[in-house]
């Protein structure tokens, strides 16, 4: 004969687990994947119960349970999970990262311990959902007046970190999908198309720069970063040994980069490799480049080499007054001080002369970079030699770059051809 069933004190049936406490609340006994019993509480069976006076809504047990078996089946660990929070899965990531260079680690701890430890990092990962986390990247924004580089870098921390989530069993999705997606196209944010100098653009700036009686010390360097197409960190950092005359060529195999680290007190000068397997390569010498580097060599014999050293490497080629390595931030700011100078005086001369100044639109040094990759793909079909100089890691970038580059070229050609064709 079959065993009396337990019921509550509504007569109802209870399941196997369940059970009915003293006080009139419900507990359902289980045992977790890694075979702990674990309890669940609640004041009601079902969810049709009322909720008892003074007492918090919360799921019926019979809820509960569903989660809790549905966990059990996907591998979720329904119990830790109530536990773990950001921070928790933050630190295990970061513990993991081994690979991460040491100033992308650097900042990616000084924007979450900013940004993301004190607040959101405290929040337990099972509770998160898709609008907390957009509610969170929206505070960023109006509250801390976020921009979306600052925006791209929290969620290029954050997506890893509830990958892992997922992928150790914490949660089924992962709340930060497609969040991004939603606050570019809320916020109309698009990634600003670099633009690269016209011909007319570079031709002017280079020739003002040659005979400007303050700024030409600048000529050697902005002709080695137009006719490299180098990043501007692996220019800075370029040593005498990386350049090789008799064979023409120049080797890139590391960047000078300006930061201070978690564990420095004040900013200094680093030595990185690069972030890609891309990024070591070899870019031949244009006669240009060749001509500007041996007139930086005579010139530094007679006041003097670099002697600085930085992480070992010494030799460097660029040096600012004092002898020093240059920073990529001293470069910018070299721009546009000079950009200022050329407008103010060609704005006069123009003026003088009758004629429509030539302006030349605000640009870093990365822009300088673009153009020289754009020239490339003007003149060169080969994708592969382009991505191979430019050092991208993806195709994907020289591909755009290329399209960009011959489409004006493409534009060019068919102005040449107006009234040419003779359609009618």
């Amino acid at each position: 004969m079959a065993g009396k069933k337990r019921t509550d004190n509504k007569g109802r049936i209870l399941k196997d687990g369940e059970s009915q406490r003293k006080d009139g609340s419900y507990r359902y006994r289980y045992t977790d994947a890694e075979g702990i019993r674990r309890d669940i509480y609640s004041n009601r069976l079902v969810p049709t119960d009322r909720t008892p006076p003074g007492s918090k809504t919360d799921l019926s047990l019979r809820e509960k349970e569903k989660k809790v078996v549905r966990d059990l089946e996907d591998g979720i660990k329904s119990y830790v999970e109530n536990k773990v929070t950001v921070n928790n899965l933050f630190d295990l990531y970061m513990s993991g990262k081994k690979e991460l260079k040491e100033s992308t680690r650097s900042n990616y701890l000084y924007m979450y311990r900013k940004y993301i430890k004190d607040d959101f990092g405290k929040q337990q990962i099972a509770k998160i959902k898709y609008s907390n986390v957009k509610s969170f990247y929206n505070s960023l924004i109006y509250e801390k007046g976020f921009k979306p580089n600052s925006m791209e870098i929290i969620h290029t921390i954050l997506h890893p970190v509830f990958t892992l989530a997922v992928r150790d069993g914490y949660i089924r999705l992962n709340p930060t999908d497609g969040v991004m997606t939603e606050i570019k196209k809320a916020h109309n944010w698009e990634k600003p198309k670099r633009h690269a100098l016209t011909i007319a653009e570079q031709t002017a700036f280079i020739n003002y720069i040659s005979k400007h009686k303050i700024y030409n010390h600048w000529l050697p360097l902005f002709i080695v970063l137009l006719g490299t197409g180098c990043r501007i960190g692996e220019a800075v950092g370029l040593r005498w040994e990386d350049c090789d005359f008799e064979e023409g060529i120049i080797s890139i195999n590391h960047n000078l980069v300006y930061r201070k680290y978690e564990d420095e007190e004040r900013m200094r000068f680093h030595i990185v490799t690069p972030k890609t397997k891309a990024g070591i390569r070899i870019v031949p010498m244009l006669a240009e480049v060749r001509e500007a580097l041996k007139a930086e060599w005579e010139k530094q014999r007679i006041i003097g080499f670099n002697e600085s050293i930085v992480d070992g490497f010494t030799g460097f080629i660029f040096q600012n007054r004092y002898g020093e390595p240059l920073s990529p931030h001293n470069v910018n700011r070299s721009i546009d001080r000079i950009c200022k100078a050329y407008i103010e005086d060609e704005t006069v001369l123009a003026d003088k002369e009758g004629r429509e100044p030539l302006l030349i639109r605000h640009f870093s040094a990365h822009n300088l970079r673009h153009t020289f990759c754009t020239r490339f793909c003007e003149n060169e079909s080969n994708i592969k030699v382009i991505q191979e100089i430019m050092g991208h890691a993806d195709i994907e970038t020289t591909l755009n770059i290329y399209a960009e580059a011959t489409k004006e070229k493409k534009k060019e050609a068919f102005a040449n051809l107006e009234g040419k064709i003779h359609i009618n």
